[in-house]
């Protein structure tokens, strides 16, 4: 009896460090607040297959703040030139900014299938030119303020936002313009990703963009696309490139040229960057 006994002590004591590294190893519990930051240095800003920065590098960054329940919210920033690289069509002086603020909340539907909705904000601080023509816009502000709803499932996404605001993007009278935005992020390895996207961006109203009696789907509607890929490196640094391009007609890619370069800002392009999360 003894000398099992000593032999079950010694079996406990051989296996005592095996558990106690497995109980040190269990995931901790996920946190209840969570707060993020991220920074990156793109060649050039795309958004919605046009070019905001007329080709030009940009300077990105923001913070995101997120609670175990599913809420969140952020705010994200951009250089930007377009306001002030045609004044006559956008009636702004000056406009070198993009601050955009959303919160919204994300949950599981079942399995795989999630949601996402919210309220995002794009603001353009800058200075009017009381004196522009109001032509082709008749501008009244760029700032847009957009409801989104979107469904996820693994590495598929399909997004719809759906814009509140009268002056959607500086085109005005065009309150209810959607974007449709269909997007894939597929995992290749651990750190390696490929990005497909195709959207379609839709402008309601008219006599705002295109003229008196025109509806503003003729010159400002048009969809896009995105190919690319990232990778992962350490210390939370990512690279990547894409390439991205535009379907337009005559009038739209018209719409969409630069008055002052005489470029249209929805050119097939390639755009690569560096990005950190923190």
């Amino acid at each position: 009896m003894i000398k099992k006994t000593i032999i079950a002590s010694l079996v406990a004591g051989a296996f005592a460090p095996a558990l106690a590294f497995a109980q040190a190893a269990a995931p901790a519990p996920t946190p209840e607040h969570t707060l993020t930051g991220n920074v990156g240095v793109y060649s050039q800003y795309i958004f919605r297959g046009l070019t905001q920065t007329n080709g030009d590098a940009a300077l990105q960054g923001g913070f995101d703040y997120s609670h175990s329940s599913g809420f969140y919210a952020g705010t994200w920033m951009s250089n930007i030139s377009w306001l002030s690289d045609s004044p006559t069509a956008t009636g702004y002086a000056s406009g070198s900014l993009e601050m955009d603020f959303y919160g919204g909340y994300k949950g599981t539907i079942s399995g795989d299938l999630g949601f996402d909705v919210g309220l995002l904000q794009y603001y353009y601080p800058g200075t009017k030119n009381t004196a522009a023509v109001p032509f082709p816009a008749g501008i009244a502000k760029a700032d847009t303020l957009e409801l989104y709803g979107a469904l996820t499932w693994k590495w598929l996404s399909a997004k719809y936002s759906y814009s509140l605001n009268k002056e959607t993007f500086g085109v005005k009278d065009s309150n209810g313009s959607s974007y449709l935005d269909l997007s894939a992020n597929f995992p290749v390895t651990d750190a390696l990703n490929l990005v497909a996207h195709y959207g379609i961006q839709k402008y309601e109203g008219s006599g705002g963009a295109c003229g008196v009696g025109v509806s503003n789907d003729t010159c400002a509607s048009y969809k896009d696309w995105k190919l690319g890929a990232t990778y992962t490196l350490p210390q939370s640094f990512t690279i990547g490139g894409y390439w991205t391009g535009t379907e337009m007609t005559a009038a739209q890619k018209s719409f969409y040229t630069n008055g002052a370069s005489s470029k249209m800002v929805g050119k097939d392009t390639f755009t690569v960057f560096v990005a950190k999360t923190f």
